[in-house]
Order: structure tokens, then C-alpha cells, then sequence
């Protein structure tokens, strides 16, 4: 006789599934902010200041960087000159005229003298108030302090680009900027903090508008809040693995306080945690073993297991602050060619009940001189296609397996599957120069080619396929060289149309129903 299901249940069996399905969140496309540096190709502030080299030492007559110690306050001001001497950053190092030209504002405090080298040219001066001729196409320019009165050192300086010397104050971003990042489902800090072994401790160790340079210890916390405000995307924050529980609270509320109360927050511990090659995995290691959480001949398990402590610790403090979970992402990192690791770190004191999304980075991973591509003169010798082949059927396959596995165990343990970072990852790392540097020139153009496009369209696709949440790619708009390809384009000038990939990412972005500007992109 066959079974017959009373319609009570079944009706209820539909309506928890739906229910459930409901709660899955549904793929969106998300981006990892390159850094702040001099080097940066982004140019997402108008005030060039923000991204400058720290101070150099210089004595008139000597080597570059040859200049005595310099007494440097808290916010990073050089308070004084010994005679002979001056201070020396570095701005808008970017190569083929790829930043703005033209007459730049130079503002400061304080009672000194400012002079510019390299492809600036000062060509009006008066006290606070310096305007500089920059000509782009022979590279970045240099500020120097040739003179500071220690009573009233010189400070709070300002590059203001061309256009802008009215606005700077009411909106610190680039309009490209902006325009080029709206619609995006959530903008992920990790550079933007300096994640990656940061040295803050305190809440006094945080960058702050007042501190001369965003470049050595990351952007300010209210700019990434502004910022995130003014585009209608969520916040995605790396808090420090040193930081305090003071840190963190203070940081929590200076969103909740800041925050537009749409936008939900995702919280991270650091960021790769359980990757060898950073500081903070090592701290984690230490941390683990010296509480007992694993074995001091195995500190990367110890690791894991601190990392999921940690992350328990600084999502109580956000829900303390917030008053509850519903608007924060707590997210548990993990590795995705190892599902034992999310294993480790999810399982760990029942970590998942107090998470919200299993993070990986399900890379297209195509490094040679490492694990299966040890045939570096073999590969070298390639031309695109045969590079973009492999890529096709062996770096995306794996991928797409990465993805399953890490569904996988997202789902045994109920938690949405989610990427801090994702997209190709073609490297070469080779003991000699000209190979690297043949095998990178290959890589630049196969990052250009249509078949990237193509590629990324079916990665997407595979990512939603398998029921993949937020992906947020690395990068966003970053200078190609031999560490990699990684930013979407390469320039803030770039013609869009030039880069297949972020055509692409774009696409997928609107397809998924994102506010992105497909087609109004320079």
C-alpha cells in the first residue's frame, strides 16, 4: 500500500522548506579595496596626503634616506630639522601619466617652508598656501619640509587635485571612485586596515583623520563608514588579531553610532588566520598553545582553535554593542582547498551556533613554480591560449570543487557560504628573473583576453550554482606587476571596456539584481 502523508505535514514540510530557502541569502558580487600607498592606482581621495610615503630622512649632499633620525610627533608631524637636513614623502608614484595633472593646492599649519621635486613645479607660494604645477607624465612627485619651527611645526598638510579645492572638505572621495563601486553588495576593508600584520593594540593605535598619512597604519574608521554611507554598500571589517576588547567595542559603536541603520556589518577576525606566511597566524598559534587549545609541536591547530575562540569573543562584544545579531554577518575564516580546517575552526566549541557564514577564497589558482606547475621552462614557454587552456580546465575545475567541498561543510553545519576573497590568481614564483618575467607577461595578457571574460562569466555562474552567497573579489583597481594581476583594472583612468574580467564581474553584478554601472565606466 503506498504511504500516504497526512496534508498537515505536508503543508508544514512546505512551508519550513520555504522558510528555510528564504532565509539562504542569494549570490552577490562584493570587492576588496586595494591599500593605501603612494603606489595606489585606485585614487580614491581627492587629497593625494592621505596616501603618502612616511617621512624620509634626507641630508642635503648625502644618499637618499642618509638623514639623521627624525623626531616625529604622535599623528605622524616631523617636529624638527637638524641643520642640513629636511623631510622628504613620496606622492602619486604611478607610472604613464595614470593620476591627474595639472595645478594641484597645497594647504598647511604651522610656520615652515615647503618645496617639491621630481615632476612638480611650485608656481605660487605664500604662507599655508603652495600651487604646484604637476606634469603626470614623468611619474610621481615629492613634498619636502626644508624648514619647521619647532614651536609650530609644520602639519596638517593637504594635496588637493585639480577640481577640487572647494569640495575636498564636504566629500574626501574621487567621483570615479564612487561611481565605479556603487551597487556593490559590500566593500571589504582588509587592505584598507592594514590587516595583514597590523601592529594596533589600543584604541589610541588607530588611524584617525588627524594622522598625517592613511599609509601606515590604514584609513580611518569614520572614512570606511562614509564611505559605505555615501555608495549604499555593507561594511566588511578585519578587526586587528592584537586588538584589545576595548578596541573592539569602541570600534563597534563608532559604526552602530555612524552606520546607516540599513546596512548590515560583517566582522572578521583578521584576515588568513590560519595562513603561515602572516604575522597573525603565528599569533594565533602562540595564543592557542599558551591557553591550551592544541599541542605545542602543532601551533597551526592551536591556531585554528584560537581563531574561532577570538571570533566568538569579538562577536559578543558587536552583539553587546548592537544589541543583538540581526544586522551583523559573523563571519568564521577558513581555507578552501582544506574543508578540514573550516571543519576545525566551525566545530571548535560549537563556534558555528554563533556564526552566521563559513568564509573561504575559492581562488582560480594558477601559480607556477609551485605544487603541480613546478615545470616552470615547460610553461614559460606557452603562448596565451595554452596559459588560458589550463586555466580553463584545471585552475576553474578546481575551483568549482573548492566551492562544493566548502558547501559542503557549510551546510552541515548551517551557516552560509561566503568569499572574503575570490577570482584568478595567476602567479609565477620562479628562481630566475627571466622566467618570471616571461611567464608574467603572459599572465598580463592573458588577464586582458576575452577568454577572461568568458572564464569569469562560468565562474559565477558556478559560485551561484552551488548556492554561494556574498563573493567579494580581490581586487578592485590595483597596478599589474609579478606578484600578480589581481585588480579588476589597472588604473583609476582605465577604459573598462580594456578588461574582460571586469565586464564581466559587472555583469554578474547586475544580473543578480546590484545597482552596478555597467556601462558607465572610464
Amino acid at each position: 500500500m503506498r504511504n500516504v502523508v497526512p496534508y498537515c505535514l505536508l503543508l508544514a514540510s512546505c512551508l519550513s522548506t520555504a522558510a528555510a530557502f528564504a532565509q539562504q541569502p542569494s549570490a552577490q558580487i562584493g570587492i576588496n579595496l586595494s591599500g593605501p600607498a603612494d603606489w595606489n592606482t585606485e585614487l580614491p581621495f581627492v587629497d593625494v596626503f592621505r596616501m603618502s610615503r612616511s617621512w624620509i630622512s634626507q641630508r642635503q649632499g648625502a644618499a637618499w634616506g642618509q638623514g639623521p633620525k627624525l623626531e616625529i610627533d604622535e599623528l605622524g608631524w616631523v617636529k624638527r630639522l637638524e641643520a642640513g637636513c629636511y623631510a622628504e614623502t613620496m606622492l602619486c608614484t604611478i607610472r604613464d601619466g595614470h593620476f591627474p595633472g595639472g595645478v594641484y593646492t597645497v594647504l598647511y599649519e604651522g610656520d615652515g617652508d615647503l618645496d617639491f621635486a621630481k615632476s612638480a613645479t611650485v608656481v605660487a607660494n605664500k604662507p599655508g598656501e603652495v600651487r604646484i604645477d604637476v606634469d603626470a607624465t614623468r611619474g610621481g612627485f615629492s613634498l619636502q619640509i626644508r624648514r619647521t619651527n619647532p614651536s609650530d611645526y609644520v602639519r596638517n598638510i593637504r594635496v588637493i587635485m585639480p577640481g577640487f579645492e572647494t569640495t575636498w572638505q564636504q566629500n574626501p572621495f574621487h567621483p570615479t571612485f564612487l561611481r565605479r563601486w556603487q551597487g556593490m553588495a559590500c566593500v571589504r576593508f582588509m587592505d584598507w586596515m592594514h590587516t595583514n600584520g597590523s601592529e594596533i593594540k589600543t584604541w589610541a593605535d588607530r588611524p584617525t583623520l588627524d594622522h598625517a598619512t592613511f599609509s601606515k597604519h590604514g584609513v580611518a574608521a569614520e572614512w570606511m563608514i562614509d564611505l559605505c554611507n555615501r555608495i549604499d554598500v555593507d561594511p566588511w571589517f578585519c578587526m586587528p588579531h592584537l586588538a584589545d576588547d576595548d578596541f573592539v567595542r569602541r570600534f563597534a559603536t563608532l559604526v552602530r553610532d555612524r552606520l546607516e541603520p540599513s546596512r548590515k556589518v560583517y566582522i572578521e577576525y583578521s584576515n588568513e588566520v590560519w595562513n603561515g606566511q602572516f604575522a597573525q597566524s603565528r599569533y594565533a598559534g602562540e595564543q592557542g598553545v599558551k591557553l591550551g587549545l592544541g599541542p605545542a609541536e602543532r601551533p597551526w591547530e592551536a591556531g585554528w582553535h584560537y581563531t574561532a575562540v577570538r571570533s566568538l569573543e569579538i562577536f559578543a562584544i558587536w552583539e553587546e554593542v548592537f544589541g543583538g545579531h540581526q544586522r551583523l554577518v559573523r563571519v568564521l575564516p577558513s581555507q578552501a582547498a582544506n574543508p578540514y580546517v573550516s571543519e576545525q575552526i566551525l566545530a571548535f566549541r560549537d563556534a558555528y551556533k554563533h556564526a552566521d557564514a563559513l568564509a573561504v577564497a575559492p581562488y582560480m589558482s594558477c601559480t607556477v613554480g609551485r605544487g603541480k606547475l613546478t615545470n616552470v621552462e615547460e610553461i614559460a614557454a606557452w603562448n596565451t591560449d595554452q596559459l588560458l587552456d589550463y586555466f580553463e580546465q584545471t585552475s576553474l575545475s578546481e575551483a568549482i570543487d573548492r566551492m562544493q567541498q566548502s558547501k559542503a561543510v557549510a551546510d552541515k553545519y548551517d551557516v552560509q557560504l561566503i568569499a572574503y576573497e575570490a577570482g584568478q590568481h595567476m602567479v609565477a614564483l620562479t628562481s630566475s628573473r627571466e622566467l618570471t618575467d616571461r611567464l608574467t607577461q603572459t599572465m598580463h595578457a592573458a588577464n586582458r583576453h576575452p577568454r577572461m571574460g568568458d572564464i569569469y562569466d562560468r565562474y559565477y555562474a558556478a559560485w551561484v550554482d552551488n548556492g554561494g552567497g556574498l563573493l567579494a573579489h580581490f581586487s578592485s583597481v590595483g597596478g599589474w606587476s609579478n606578484h600578480g594581476s589581481w585588480g579588476l583594472l589597472q588604473y583609476y583612468d582605465d577604459n573598462a571596456t580594456d578588461y574582460p574580467k571586469f565586464a564581466a564581474t559587472m555583469r554578474w553584478a547586475k544580473k543578480l539584481g546590484q545597482n552596478v554601472r555597467v556601462d558607465d565606466h572610464r
